[in-house]
């Protein structure tokens, strides 16, 4: 009788063995890419809002009425007011991840980006600042106009945009004795030539309809504008030796537009009372529907 052929063991192990590591390797390999991917997408899950009275009203009252005068002279103020953007928007409400910059006092200059379509594609920005004059809540120097910015931002959160959308929050624009130019040029270095629009938003409570202004001519979207308001010159908007944001930017070499919904304010016009909600969600609204065209 016979004796029955050996089944080669060792030789088959030798093939077997490493292609099943090869293989249960590249599989954990892209579960694991995979679960990196979900995590990722599950941080980057953001909320929308859509814009209404009452949170612009409770906004308002929290900003002017409870914060109050918000500089220099008052820290503790200006850093909750920082606190409170970053509230609004950061993970637990809003959903966005808020970048910091540092200012050159260590107060944070804050970004929230809305990715677009095309990644690569030069990015709108919507500037607004935080801080108020010396001796003056700010109602309108700019309570208004960060409202506003934080309402569009909140209903822009989960759109999909052709190019990305970029909202950066300001703390030293109102007060002359702030470091206003210093943080103006880390802003402005900070956005380089990366920009297909710069939108600085102030004074949006007193009326429904946008006025749009700025010192480069060339930077008006004349066609996107249509229908949200009216563009007027600089020289109409930006009244007496006060300054605005975008006016400073232009200094830097930026060619920032003013949106707001009045001139600037007077040296010694008063600025404590609260803008009429409804008024300002309109005008917000206009806002969000500017930002909307420049961003296809």
């Amino acid at each position: 009788m016979s004796a029955r052929k050996k089944f080669p063991v060792v030789p088959v192990l030798l093939v077997v063995l490493p292609l099943w590591l090869i293989a249960s390797t590249g599989f954990a390999l892209v579960k694991y890419f995979q679960n990196q991917k979900a995590v990722a997408r599950a941080a980057e899950q953001r909320y929308s809002q859509s814009v209404s009275s009452e949170r612009i009203d409770d906004d308002l009252r929290k900003i002017v009425g409870i914060i109050g005068e918000r500089n220099t002279a008052s820290p503790n103020k200006l850093s909750a007011t920082a606190s409170m953007i970053q509230g609004l928007l950061g993970p637990s409400n809003t959903g966005y991840d808020v970048n910091v910059l540092k200012s050159p006092t260590g107060f944070p200059i804050l970004q929230a980006t809305v990715p677009g379509e095309k990644s690569r594609a030069s990015p709108i920005w919507i500037l607004t600042s935080y801080d108020s004059p010396p001796g003056s809540r700010g109602a309108e120097k700019n309570a208004s106009g960060l409202a506003a910015t934080l309402a569009a931002a909140q209903a822009l959160a989960d759109t999909t945009p052709s190019r990305p959308i970029r909202f950066l929050f300001i703390p030293h624009v109102n007060e002359p004795d702030a470091p206003v130019l210093e943080t103006a040029l880390i802003v402005a270095r900070h956005i380089g030539e990366n920009h297909a629009g710069i939108l600085c938003v102030e004074a949006m409570g007193a009326a429904e309809t946008l006025i749009l202004t700025s010192r480069d001519t060339e930077a008006t979207p004349d066609e996107e504008f249509e229908g949200l308001g009216k563009i007027l010159g600089a020289e109409v908007v930006c009244l007496g030796d006060d300054f605005d944001l975008a006016s400073t930017l232009f200094e830097t070499g930026l060619p920032a537009i003013r949106i707001a919904t009045r001139p600037t304010l007077l040296p010694d016009e008063e600025d404590d009372k609260l803008p009429f909600a409804p008024t300002l969600a309109a005008s917000t609204g206009r806002l969000i529907e500017l930002i909307e065209r420049l961003s296809r």
